[in-house]
């Protein structure tokens, strides 16, 4: 029995093109900037997104905790959201390894954070508090897509204020398809961004973190610290590039099975909440448990909780989705 896996866009496997793009690949000691397909590749991001230069680091983790990291000093603060990925799921590394301290404001309906409340949760300068530094945005925010509009008043906002803006795009290119927009009119209003290769895009490995020259050259030097220096990368490179040149555009289809997703289970009375992109969250309340190894049973794979998301990616095709809302009918059944 095949199995369909919806608990993340990270659990892709590598295109036959994507492999023998991986196979192809010139390599050299990316520790000492002499990997021809890793310096390829963040020359090549960094330009779309319309920055000087990018930092190609294992992980999306590792590129927010670099980004945070060359931003703030210790002792000093970064607004964030509740249930963002910088604050929430990455282990307290900000403020483990960085000694800055989070700020979390809780996220409006649509994803962003309300601009008067981190306008009062700016610290007075004094030193009674640690200095506020930065502000966090998240795109996709569980699937939901930041608005151009208001990334442009976030922009016009953090100038007035004396702070940097970085945004955590581990599924930017899923916010671009959905706008019909190129990334960088998304990223043109950020200081820094960090892209996931490894989500949507389907590449085994990796993230890549941009900036300015100055600003990434910090982020290398952060890079080995936190032991992110890589050799022979170019092998990993090879999939972010393919990935941007190959499966970019596909993120509509992603789109378009969450949607169908969605459809077939508020057929069946689920309460499903609004689809924008990849991401559909649906209500198990109390059965969340029972649902997992139900689905387990029928080759679905989900995660247990009460609000469950569940991920398509370019593994799952339409049939599969059809399958799976037939799952949960035969659930509501049981």
């Amino acid at each position: 029995m095949s199995i369909i896996d919806l608990r993340s866009d990270t659990v892709t496997q590598p295109t036959p093109g994507m492999l023998a793009a991986m196979h192809a690949a010139p390599t050299g000691d990316d520790v000492y900037g002499e990997d021809p397909t890793v310096n390829r590749l963040e020359a090549e991001l960094a330009t779309r997104l319309g920055f000087q230069a990018g930092l190609f680091v294992p992980s999306g983790t590792m590129s927010n905790l670099l980004a945070l990291m060359a931003h703030c000093e210790r002792g000093e603060e970064y607004i964030v959201g509740q249930q963002a990925h910088t604050y929430k799921y990455e282990g307290g590394g900000a403020a483990v390894l960085g000694s800055i301290q989070p700020q979390p404001l809780e996220f409006q309906a649509d994803g962003t954070l309300d601009l008067d409340q981190v306008k009062a949760a700016i610290k007075p300068d004094d030193f009674h508090f640690a200095r506020t530094r930065l502000l966090a945005l998240e795109n996709t925010m569980q699937g939901k897509v930041l608005p151009l509009s208001y990334l442009a008043q976030a922009r016009d906002f953090t100038r007035e204020n004396g702070l940097q803006l970085h945004l955590d795009g581990a599924r930017l290119y899923n916010a671009a398809v959905k706008l019909g927009v190129p990334a960088g009119e998304i990223t043109q209003y950020f200081d820094s961004v960090s892209v996931c290769l490894s989500k949507g895009l389907g590449a085994p490995v990796g993230s890549v973190l941009c900036g300015t020259k100055a600003y990434i050259a910090k982020a290398r030097r952060l890079r080995k610290m936190v032991g992110g220096g890589m050799r022979q990368a170019g092998i990993l490179a090879a999939a972010g590039l393919y990935a941007l040149d190959h499966q970019v555009q596909r993120l509509e289809q992603d789109h378009a099975h969450a949607a169908q997703l969605a459809e077939g289970l508020q057929a069946q009375g689920y309460t499903v909440e609004p689809v924008q992109t990849n991401m559909v969250y649906v209500q198990l309340n109390t059965r969340a448990s029972e649902f997992k190894a139900f689905a387990a049973a029928r080759g679905v794979t989900v995660t247990a909780a009460p609000r469950l998301r569940m991920v398509t990616h370019l593994d799952v095709d339409a049939a599969q989705v059809e399958q799976v809302v037939g799952v949960f009918a035969d659930f509501a059944r049981s």
